[in-house]
C-alpha cells in the first residue's frame, strides 16, 4: 500500500506541476494577445489557474491524509 500511496502522491504532484506549466503559458497568451483576443486569452488564463488551483487541492488532501 506505501507504493501505491507514493505513486498517487507523484501522480498528484506531476499534475499539479503539467497545471503551473499551463498557468504560465495562458499568462504568456494573455500578456501578448491583441486587443480582440484579449478577453478569450484572459477567460483560458483563469480557467488555467482554476485548474492549478484544483491540482493543489488534490494534493494537499493527500498531504493531510498521511499526516493524519
Amino acid at each position: 500500500m506505501f507504493l501505491s500511496d507514493r505513486s498517487t502522491r507523484a501522480r498528484s504532484l506531476e499534475t499539479w506541476r503539467e497545471a503551473a506549466s499551463l498557468v504560465s503559458a495562458r499568462w504568456e497568451v494573455f500578456r501578448e494577445a491583441d486587443a480582440e483576443f484579449r478577453s478569450w486569452a484572459y477567460a483560458s488564463y483563469v480557467a488555467a489557474l482554476d485548474a492549478e488551483e484544483a491540482a493543489a487541492a488534490e494534493m494537499a488532501g493527500l498531504l493531510s491524509r498521511k499526516a493524519a
